[in-house]
């Protein structure tokens, strides 16, 4: 209530500073309150739990309408006459602006192309330890609600997510989300409400390469096609590996949230830890993609390699957060980034996201946290759509390494989401990338989503190398060593496997 509050104390004192301004003393004091109550509603709205362009467009909107008061107060100020009558209505249009507009400037948005999760459209979040039927009771009367906790973490004593619900509307009150939010954000005890929306990935074909081929010292037969180990000079790695005697101290495990994995792949298998049964099947194919790219069988006489030469540095495993048709949920993702920390991930690595903003990403970042305390490093596209990685989620979130796409020309790929604005991103080969898919075949696609894995496999070389990494020093790495692209302002830097690792063991 801080905002409107500071709002309309501004306009009062703006209209009594025009109409005492014959009044020196009273004048200045109207003056003195109005830059007190304007600081602090410009406060209030830079410090609103939205995204940048959301402040930014109603802080525009607001400024707007308090110049058009002013010019309003002038006016009455030169014709006293009115002054009851000008009062009256500056109250009516207050009131009115306040319900057009203020009342929804920074409440959750389920508006614009964004789908709710049919059977369970809210995240909501409770006090801790506060009884969901209790204080949800007049939203359950009124709208029939069930609701469910959401997410059940191993650690629960380190974090708050158990302490959401997933809440579902009844079909007939489909059309009333947005009351539905209202009645539950004025209950006592409701800490967050946000939606649970809808993503889906793509696979976007790419064709198969072919470049000259470069002597690695593997034996996978396809190496050939893969264009991205010139760009990034991946024979440098593995020379050094060799040439230092690089041992691990144990395999970092590396968790891709997708499709699921076909864990009986020839390229995969021998690289492959079961979580659970369920996820070791991939009838889409693009989760077995990308565990190709970040760790495929490498020197096996089939298919692709990874970033080793003797397969000791790492293991992938599968948790499905997208069905079939590739379509996933927010609370989906977030419990599949649960479940992998509680696995024991090194690396989650995430080849998905949706458009997003501030305040639809407070489970995620609180997801994210309880990763990192596990020990995880989160890894996540930075998004196809050729915009600001910012406003996706989970690239945007806090915590996490975003990845944009590179060409052959190290370009940023016409179709890869710009990483400017984010606190952490990268770049990695993401065009025409082959790779592995179900039943023992191949295929070349292209994507952010296949750049992540890339950056998710190198972060699990470091980790095996020297587990205790987090994720402050896994980036130190990657920006002290990576290697600048022809757009690298928007793209980060090209991740250079050579480099990061020399860094690391020189370090140690």
């Amino acid at each position: 209530m801080i905002y409107p509050l500071a709002f309309a104390g501004s306009l009062g004192s703006l209209a009594l500073w025009f109409i005492y301004k014959t009044d020196n003393t009273k004048s200045r004091l109207f003056q003195r309150s109005f830059f007190i109550g304007f600081t602090v509603f410009i406060l209030s709205a830079l410090l609103a739990d939205v995204s940048w362009s959301v402040k930014l467009g109603v802080l525009f909107r607001d400024l707007l309408a308090m110049a058009g008061f002013g010019l309003f107060f002038q006016l009455l100020a030169v014709r006293k006459k009115w002054l009851a009558y000008g009062i009256i209505a500056s109250v009516i249009a207050f009131s009115g602006y306040y319900q057009a507009f203020m009342s929804k400037s920074f409440e959750p948005r389920e508006t614009g192309s964004a789908q709710l999760d049919a059977e369970g459209e809210l995240l909501v979040e409770l006090a801790e330890g506060a009884n969901i039927h209790d204080i949800l009771a007049t939203a359950e009367s009124k709208y029939h609600i069930i609701s469910v906790p959401a997410f059940s973490p191993a650690s629960p004593e380190s974090t708050e997510l158990d302490d959401y619900y997933i809440v579902d509307i009844p079909t007939q009150f489909a059309g009333e989300t947005a009351l539905v939010i209202k009645e539950i954000q004025k209950a006592n005890g409701v800490d967050w409400v946000e939606p649970n929306e809808m993503i889906s990935i793509t696979p976007m074909e790419g064709r198969i390469p072919s470049n000259p081929k470069k002597e690695l010292g593997l034996n996978d037969q396809y190496l050939d096609q893969l264009w991205g180990f010139q760009a990034m000079d991946v024979k440098k790695l593995l020379d050094y590996l060799d040439s230092r005697q690089v041992t691990p101290q144990r395999k970092a495990l590396i968790v891709i949230l997708d499709t699921g994995i076909d864990a009986k792949h020839e390229d995969i298998k021998d690289n492959y830890r079961s979580i659970k049964a369920g996820n070791d099947n991939d009838p889409q194919g693009h989760g077995t993609h990308c565990a190709g790219i970040a760790a495929a069988v490498s020197n096996n006489g089939v298919g692709v390699a990874s970033f080793s030469r003797d397969n000791s540095y790492i293991e992938v495993s599968s948790i499905k957060v997208l069905n079939a048709s590739g379509m996933g949920t927010q609370r989906g993702i977030i419990d599949g980034i649960i479940q992998a920390a509680d696995a024991g991930a090194d690396v989650i690595s995430m080849s998905l996201g949706g458009v997003s903003n501030q305040s639809r990403e407070r489970a995620y970042r609180q997801a994210v946290e309880y990763a990192n305390k596990k020990g995880a490093i989160v890894v996540a596209a930075a998004g196809n759509s050729n915009r600001n990685a910012k406003g996706y989620a989970p690239a945007g979130v806090t915590g996490v390494i975003a990845v944009s796409a590179i060409d052959e020309e190290l370009q940023r790929a016409v179709f890869s989401n710009y990483v400017t604005d984010v606190k952490m991103g990268v770049a990695a080969p993401g065009v025409n990338i082959y790779s592995t898919i179900p039943r023992d075949q191949y295929a070349s696609y292209n994507g952010t989503s296949m750049a992540t894995p890339y950056a998710a496999g190198l972060i699990g070389l470091l980790k095996s190398i020297k587990p205790s990494l987090d994720t402050k020093e896994v980036y130190d790495i990657l920006k002290k060593t990576g290697k600048p692209t022809k757009n690298t302002k928007e793209t980060g830097l090209l991740i250079y496997p050579y480099e990061a690792v020399k860094l690391l063991v020189e370090q140690q």
